[in-house]
C-alpha cells in the first residue's frame, strides 16, 4: 500500500480512503517516499522518543544550568519546582513549559536533541508529547503515534513553506512545531486527520508573524520561552479542538498564508539578530558582553 501527500487535504483524502489514522498515513508515506520498512519507521520514532525523555531528564537535573551564555540556565528547575510545590494557573502547561525549557537549555549547552523541527524549535513537541504522556499515564505507544503525525505535519508545512527562521521568522520554527504539537495530542487522544490538521492550523495562526530575533545571535533569547509558549499554545489548540471547536481558516491556506507572511518579514527580523529584542538596549549590551564590542 502506498501513498503520496502533498498537503493536508491530500493526507485526509488518503486517511478516509484507506480509513486509517494520521499516523498510519505517517509511516505509509514514509514507505513510500524513502523504502523505508514499517517496523524501521516505528523503531526510528521509539528511539527519537526516547532521545526526548533523555533530553528532558538531563535537562531537569543537577547537569542543568550549563548553556553557552547562561542567559537562562536554571529556568526549567524553576518552573518545574514551582509546579511540583503549587496548584500553577496553567495546568498541565506549567509542567510542558518545564519541559520545552528542559529541552532547549540541553540544546544550548551543545547537548543532544531531537529538532523537530529545528533544533531552535526543539523544545515544543516533546514537551507537548511527553507531558500528556507523563500525565495521562499513556504508554510509548500513544507517543510514537503522536510523533509520527507530527512528523507529517511538519513535512506538510516544509513543502508548502519553510521551516526555518532565517527563511520565514520563528512563526516558521515555533509556529510550526506548535502546529505539529497540536496534531499531536489530537491524534493521541484518537481524534480525527481533520481534528489534527483544524488544530494545527490553530496553533499557527496564534504564532503568525512571530519573528526571529535571537539576542547576539543565540539560540538562547527568547527562543527558549518561545518553545515554553509554544507547548501551551499546543496544548490549549488541541483542547479546543477536541471540544469541538473547528478552524475557520483550512490548514493547507493558514500554511501559505504563513509563507506570505514570513516572505514580507525585512531580513532584520529573520535570525540576523539586527531586530526585535536582539536590537535593544539591554539585546545589544549582552551581546557585547558575550563576544565583546
Amino acid at each position: 500500500m502506498s501513498i503520496m501527500i502533498r498537503n493536508a487535504a491530500d493526507a485526509v483524502k488518503a486517511c478516509r480512503d484507506k480509513q486509517i489514522g494520521l499516523d498510519e498515513a505517517a509511516i505509509l508515506y514514509e514507505v513510500t517516499v524513502n523504502g523505508s520498512a514499517r517496523d524501521a519507521v516505528i523503531d526510528r520514532m521509539r528511539y527519537r522518543l526516547n532521545e526526548m525523555w533523555s533530553s528532558v531528564k538531563t535537562g531537569l537535573s543537577e547537569q542543568s544550568g550549563r548553556t553557552s551564555c547562561r542567559m537562562f540556565a536554571g529556568d526549567a528547575k524553576k518552573l518545574m519546582a514551582y509546579q511540583n510545590d503549587n496548584q500553577p494557573y496553567s495546568g498541565t502547561i506549567a509542567k510542558a513549559a518545564a519541559y520545552a525549557l528542559s529541552v532547549m537549555e540541553i540544546n544550548c549547552s551543545m547537548g543532544r536533541i531531537v529538532a523537530a523541527p529545528t533544533a531552535g524549535s526543539c523544545g515544543v513537541l516533546p514537551a507537548v508529547i511527553l507531558s500528556v504522556m507523563d500525565e495521562k499515564g499513556l504508554p510509548d505507544e500513544s507517543g510514537i503515534s503522536g510523533l509520527l503525525a507530527a512528523g507529517l505535519v511538519g513535512i506538510i508545512i516544509g513543502k508548502n513553506a519553510f521551516l526555518s527562521g532565517a527563511s520565514g521568522g520563528c512563526q516558521a520554527e515555533v509556529g510550526s512545531a506548535a502546529a505539529m504539537g497540536a496534531a499531536a495530542i489530537v491524534t493521541m487522544a484518537g481524534g480525527a486527520p481533520e481534528q489534527a490538521f483544524d488544530a494545527g492550523a490553530i496553533a499557527l495562526k496564534a504564532m503568525m508573524g512571530l519573528v526571529c530575533d535571537p539576542v547576539a545571535g543565540l539560540v538562547e533569547v527568547p527562543c527558549a520561552k518561545r518553545n515554553a509558549m509554544g507547548a501551551g499554545n499546543a496544548l490549549l489548540a488541541a483542547d479546543m479542538v477536541l471540544s469541538g471547536i473547528k478552524s475557520v481558516i483550512p490548514f493547507d491556506e493558514v500554511v501559505w498564508a504563513m509563507k506570505k507572511v514570513g516572505q514580507a518579514m525585512p531580513g532584520t527580523l529573520k535570525e540576523t539578530a539586527e531586530g526585535g529584542v536582539a536590537a535593544t538596549p539591554t539585546g545589544r549590551r549582552l551581546k557585547n558582553e558575550i563576544f565583546g564590542n
